[in-house]
């Protein structure tokens, strides 16, 4: 089951006295049997630092911003989503393969666990966005999403259905350079868990995998409006504070409840 945070009324929610807990590159196992998995590939890691009072207000109940070198961050991440599975099944055709793309925040719960916030994420197979939206009320947007690859490039493209001004177009470049005890980067990739608002309360989902390979890469290009729909105007304008690249992970996931 998730675990449910305790919100209270009152106050605005504070952080933990003891401070949010140590990043770890390497995840702490999951309580029981996973509930599902996915493999993650060819994700490029696009990060801008922005002010947490800009981060506050879109984050669950019981949450804060988390905060590295004085800046929250807001990230731009698309990937290659595939070999999804629920239970033990065989990868899951179709349905479980598609292009993402998610607009992403870093909080910090009371008890100091930290997490990942989805603002929005896009993806083209529409049994899939119903289902996360219905079952953890992830915000799953309905996309026209691709990638293609030339000459060591990585083009991302995606086109909200009924929303088309909602866009992004990506293309970045990766590097030899590996990316090892960068604590930026691991601040920014070491996370496992995600919050969500379901049924009147904050939930905490874990997930697992082996740490992220990571290279730095180079944006070769970006027009995006994902960034100025999710509250960030103006972001996407400037060059981001954080370009990482990495082969990709494969992932589990807690038990859903």
């Amino acid at each position: 089951m998730p675990r449910l945070l305790k919100t209270r009324p009152g106050p605005a929610p504070r952080a933990s006295s003891v401070g949010p807990e140590p990043i770890s590159v390497i995840a702490p196992p999951l309580a029981g049997r996973a509930s599902a998995s996915q493999r993650w590939s060819h994700l490029v890691f696009l990060h801008w630092r922005v002010e947490a009072a800009q981060v506050a207000p879109l984050l669950p109940a019981g949450l804060v911003p988390d905060e590295f070198d004085g800046s929250s961050w807001v990230g731009l991440i698309p990937f290659v989503l595939d070999r999804a599975t629920v239970w033990g099944s065989p990868p899951v055709p179709y349905f479980g393969s598609f292009v993402e793309v998610n607009v992403r925040l870093y909080a910090v719960d009371a008890d100091g666990h930290r997490g990942v916030v989805f603002v929005s994420l896009e993806a083209s197979r529409l049994a899939a966005v119903i289902a996360a939206r219905t079952l953890f009320r992830i915000p799953y947007r309905w996309s026209r999403t691709t990638l293609t690859r030339s000459a060591g490039e990585f083009h991302y493209t995606s086109r909200r259905h009924l929303a088309v001004s909602a866009r992004t177009d990506i293309v970045a470049r990766r590097t030899d350079q590996p990316v090892v005890g960068d604590a930026l980067a691991d601040f920014l990739t070491a996370r496992w868990a995600l919050f969500s608002r379901v049924r009147g309360r904050t939930v905490h989902l874990r997930n697992h995998h082996e740490p992220w390979p990571l290279f730095r890469a180079e944006l070769v290009r970006l027009d995006d409006t994902l960034l100025d729909a999710a509250g960030f105007p103006g972001v996407a304008a400037r060059p981001p504070d954080s370009v990482l690249y990495s082969p990709g992970v494969t992932t589990w996931f807690g038990r859903a409840g």
